[in-house]
């Protein structure tokens, strides 16, 4: 009778726990690669894909509570699957969004204040070169830089875009980085991080067979590039595409951060340093907060969330995670699953 007790003590426990980690994960809409943004007003700004629709919610209330979406634009054969989806990020003046169609031309949005979102540019200066629709956004004050793989050339390179005014209008397109191997890795979504004048880049190279992290730098606004940087000292050699490009982050001191794949391993990574092994996955996101970093990565169909102090927590099943700030103690993670746009809080 002791051992029965004990067993049944013991489910109870772990059906409590499962139950906890459930009511975790929150739905927030019916959707697909969400993307997401806070502002220094403590707003947070979420944009999803559903069918050719690009939709947008809010929250005044730390990520508790989602407004009812809204439509930012309806683009004809929207891009919204496979690492490829809409782009937010906030400016001085608002907030803008990229979002590429299937044909490869990526598209502009932006919204002022508590205005409507209006349709602004078209992004890439030549016509169908995002073929691959593989694309991120940064901004900091008005300034906005875009990236994506380009196929202008019939190779696919690095290119962006630079907006001096929120994403009303874009610059002539910069090439970022030309692998000399003939080609970038050809189905990994880059990252970019703008940060006064500092632009950081980070894409997967193919370089002698290598799929290899690199990490490239402007310090003008992304008008030039210095030479990218290798990220950690081993390599991936890959005959194929693991369609991973990891997370980037720059964290208090102005130093960037770094999270990614090599052979279904997670590895963190500063730039000039040995990588550091964090867990096995893929699909992995970095969030730096108050000089501590935050990772969210997919192990065995589930996202999880490894903490500062270690502790990984499993938030549920999905992919494609987004982990971002809400304060110094806080984060929020929204992820897809199931066609379906999922959150959690967390306690730092």
């Amino acid at each position: 009778m002791k051992y029965v007790n004990l067993l049944f003590i013991f489910m109870v426990l772990y059906s409590c726990k499962d139950s906890e980690k459930k009511e975790a994960a929150d739905i927030i809409a019916a959707g697909q690669m969400p993307g997401l943004a806070g502002d220094r007003a403590g707003l947070l700004h979420l944009t999803y894909g559903t069918g050719d629709s690009i939709m947008y919610a809010w929250s005044s209330d730390k990520g508790q509570n989602f407004s009812v979406p809204s439509l930012i634009g309806v683009l004809p054969k929207l891009a919204a699957s496979h690492t490829r989806g809409p782009q937010l990020a906030v400016t001085s003046t608002g907030l803008v969004l990229t979002a590429c169609n299937d044909s490869g031309n990526i598209f502009s949005f932006v919204k002022e204040g508590s205005g409507n979102w209006q349709s602004s540019a078209r992004v890439n200066d030549m016509d169908t070169v995002a073929k691959e629709n593989l694309m991120a956004l940064s901004a900091d004050g008005k300034q906005a830089f875009a990236v994506w793989l380009d196929l202008r050339d019939r190779h696919n390179k690095i290119f962006g875009a630079r907006s001096a005014d929120g994403g009303k209008t874009w610059s002539k397109n910069i090439l970022v980085y030309a692998s000399p191997d003939s080609t970038v890795c050809e189905c990994c979504k880059p990252s970019v991080v703008v940060q006064g004048d500092q632009v950081y880049v980070m894409f997967r190279n193919w370089m002698n067979g290598n799929r290899d992290l690199y990490l490239i730098q402007s310090s003008d606004g992304g008008a030039h590039f210095k030479t990218a940087q290798k990220l950690g000292q081993e390599s991936w050699a890959l005959n194929g595409c693991p369609m991973d490009g990891g997370g980037l982050a720059i964290n208090k001191n102005g130093i960037p951060q770094t999270v990614w794949n090599r052979k279904g391993k997670i590895y963190s990574d500063e730039p000039g340093m040995p990588e550091k092994e964090i867990g096995s996955g893929k699909g992995c996101a970095i969030e730096s907060v108050n000089d501590r970093n935050i990772y969210a990565w997919v192990e065995n169909g589930e996202v999880v969330v490894l903490k500062p102090d270690g502790n990984k927590v499993t938030l549920g099943k999905g992919q494609l995670p987004v982990v971002k700030a809400i304060d110094k103690e806080h984060v929020i993670c929204v992820w897809e699953n199931n066609r379906h746009v999922q959150k959690a809080l967390m306690t730092l």
